[in-house]
């Protein structure tokens, strides 16, 4: 087991006490990576959310992202996991990409279930409140545990990312209702809102669905139909010029589908608020429903 400590510019608003550590199962001849807090002392019943990096990144950069939410991991009683993608890509739902991981084929569902075991030995998870969310290639990768094993996820968090395409899904979707949030960006160019070609340096994606069609892809399958309820999100960025707007399909006993737009929003992580605490937010809703 390799320990790994974050440098302190990146750990700053990290518990003081945070130490990351990596660990590997191997999965059918591949040593597959992930990435936890082994300070964080929780209770049995615990939740595990998965955070997973973009294409071409890697877990120890991408954890100082959900500082806030680690730092409060223990009053949660939550295990947080950052995943490794196979050289830094995900085996997504995207049928054009390039990424070896892809071509290879690589068996995500083996990983994840792997994962999902190794923290119920270790920490005697509650296994019903396994969740996913995910930051562009690291939303792909939501979308597709949603789409191929929604029996042992229970909700997930879709940021910057659109599922793909009819002519590009490469997963086998078993069609169960679940919650999804999504978090788009209207000014986003890598995944654009409107749908289309996903534009990113030293790999080819190939297309996309619009926002609205991934967002009503799970309202539809949720059993909603009519119009979400609009609300907006607090502006806690007075500097940008960004605003968030919230449309939510929620119902006693249903699965909630939830959208945040972000106006003028790019290919990059909000100012205005901690999408990790707001994605942990949108997964209690869910247990409690």
């Amino acid at each position: 087991m390799l320990k790994f400590i974050l440098p302190s510019l990146l750990s700053i608003s990290m518990a003081a006490n945070a130490q990351l550590v990596s660990d590997s199962l191997l999965i059918e001849g591949h040593h597959r990576v992930f990435v936890y807090d082994k300070s964080v002392k929780v209770k049995p019943g615990a939740s595990l959310v998965f955070l997973m990096h973009g294409s071409g990144g890697e877990p120890m950069g991408f954890a100082p992202r959900a500082a806030k939410l680690q730092a409060r991991a223990e009053a949660e009683n939550l295990v947080l996991v950052y995943p490794a993608g196979y050289k830094r890509y995900w085996n997504e739902c995207r049928k054009a990409s390039t990424a070896i991981a892809n071509k290879e084929n690589l068996n995500e569902e083996a990983f994840f279930s792997g994962m999902i075991d190794f923290f119920s030995d270790k920490y005697k998870i509650n296994k019903a409140n396994v969740f996913a969310t995910g930051f562009s290639g690291g939303g792909h990768m939501s979308y597709k545990l949603a789409l191929t094993m929604p029996d042992k996820i229970r909700a997930i968090s879709a940021i910057v990312a659109n599922l793909p395409t009819d002519e590009n899904m490469d997963c086998a979707a078993m069609n169960k209702p679940l919650p999804v949030m999504i978090t788009n960006g209207t000014a986003d160019e890598t995944n654009p809102y409107n749908g289309g070609e996903v534009k990113t340096a030293g790999v080819t994606l190939g297309t996309v669905r619009a926002t609205d069609q991934s967002f009503q892809y799970w309202a539809k399958l949720d059993g909603y139909s009519g119009e979400p309820v609009k609300s907006m999100m607090p502006d806690g960025d007075k500097t940008n010029d960004v605003t968030v707007e919230k449309y939510t399909y929620q119902k006693k006993g249903k699965p909630e589908v939830t959208l945040l737009k972000v106006i003028n929003g790019k290919h990059e992580f909000l100012t205005d608020f901690d999408i990790f605490e707001e994605t942990w937010a949108f997964f209690k809703r869910q247990m409690a429903n």
